[in-house]
């Protein structure tokens, strides 16, 4: 039907050839991610988490698909402002931390390495917005070279399964089978994901994983383990916020915008200091298998 990625101008000179790349594979992934994930937990018995996080990741999915529809309609890689996108992202989140909190389901304590755990008390739901925002948004800068967030989702979603199945007593089988299902879904995903890519996901996928990723790690006490496991997206997020402060920073004290980097999220600085793009996604997935096996490491020591 046409859905074909529009390449933002900015963006490194060799991404032209991708415009026109069938977009909006997250229409089709996440909502099956998420249905096997329900059915591989039925033995457990309904669980009404797994609903929620359903909900709540199909709802970032929607704010993904406006976004990249008007991209599509407006035929340049400009959707949803980043105002309406945050305002919108804020709200799915609310709703869903507002029923955990009335379930009970997010704990008010942190758990951390070396059987620490830091009493955050109130101060857990502006985390669990903060985790919502930051997560999605993370995923979604990520996803700019083929297979890259797709192949990186899905590490980390079966790192969070397997440290939840490693907690014994204090594990989570039906989220760990949910985790599993949806890493499954970004594989298969993968297949047509990678380099040349044969489809996109856009922020219609991109948007989905963050959200599953972050509801999952909020219900399960696992939020040390995202942070870890998922250290590619804190990297590409935090390399674009020194790009913007660094740029703000030295334009008004110097008259002029100095950058760290030639370009962000990191990955396109690496594209433009002449890594092969190929190259540089499996080095990206490298980073992430290490990052899941710290997180691993970690995590098993907490519970």
């Amino acid at each position: 039907i046409e859905i074909g990625q529009f390449i933002r101008e900015e963006g490194p000179a060799n991404h032209g050839k991708k415009s026109g790349t069938p977009t909006m594979g997250g229409l089709i992934i996440v909502p099956v991610g998420l249905i096997v994930g329900g059915l591989i937990s039925a033995n457990e018995g309904n669980d009404i988490r797994l609903l929620a996080i359903s909900c709540t990741t199909l709802a970032f999915m929607f704010i993904g698909g406006v976004d990249d529809l008007q991209s599509i309609a407006g035929k340049k890689n400009l959707g949803l402002t980043a105002r309406k996108k945050i305002i919108l992202q804020t709200i799915a989140a609310l709703l869903f931390i507002i029923f955990a909190g009335y379930n009970g389901w997010i704990s008010s304590t942190i758990s951390l390495p070396l059987n620490i755990t830091i009493p955050v008390g109130i101060l857990i739901w502006p985390l669990a917005l903060f985790v919502f925002l930051a997560e999605s948004n993370a995923t979604n800068l990520t996803d700019g070279l083929d297979g890259l967030a797709s192949g990186c989702g899905a590490l980390v979603f079966l790192g969070l399964a397997i440290q939840l199945i490693l907690r014994e007593n204090s594990g989570d089988p039906v989220l760990a089978g949910f985790c599993i299902s949806m890493a499954g879904a970004w594989l298969g995903f993968l297949s047509k994901n990678h380099h040349p890519a044969k489809i996109f996901m856009g922020d219609t996928g991109s948007l989905a994983m963050g959200a599953c990723l972050a509801a999952t790690a909020l219900i399960s006490d696992s939020l040390w383990a995202l942070l870890i496991m998922g250290g590619v997206f804190v990297i590409e997020s935090l390399s674009v916020i020194i790009q913007v402060l660094v740029f703000k920073v030295t334009k008004r004290t110097q008259g002029q915008g100095h950058r760290i980097f030639k370009m962000a999220p990191l990955h396109h600085h690496f594209e433009l200091i002449g890594i092969n793009e190929e190259i540089l996604v499996f080095r990206f997935w490298l980073a992430s298998i290490a990052l899941v096996v710290i997180g691993l490491l970690t995590t098993t020591s907490i519970y």
